[in-house]
């Protein structure tokens, strides 16, 4: 882990882009939509479906972008969880963006 260590800008460039390409292939036509916020070394990953942005999951930079720690939101408890491993879609993660993703819209169809 890479501890205070904030995500440098070219991997916030990627991480947009992979957004971008996602929301394009499994999303516009469900009119919905990811969004990211970047904060210190966190990404949090929320999605849009027209009614403003709901929180979905936070994403610790480790320091590349093929391996980041997954914390899923838990409306429960209102925070980020990231010993919560029993929910649908959390086999779909592999510590990238892009299974991040699928696995929320398992967790939060």
């Amino acid at each position: 882990m890479m501890a205070g260590k904030s995500i440098p800008a070219d991997v916030k460039h990627q991480v947009e882009q992979i957004i971008k390409q996602f929301n394009h292939e499994y999303l516009r036509r469900q009119r919905r939509a990811y969004t990211a916020r970047f904060r210190g070394r966190y990404l949090y990953l929320d999605r849009d479906e027209g009614m403003g942005a709901s929180p979905i999951c936070r994403l610790e930079y480790q320091g590349t972008i093929d391996d980041w720690e997954f914390a899923i939101y838990k409306y429960s408890s209102n925070r980020y969880d990231p010993d919560e491993h029993w929910f649908p879609g959390e086999e779909l993660l592999d510590g990238t963006v892009q299974g991040a993703m699928r696995a929320g819209l398992q967790a939060y169809p």
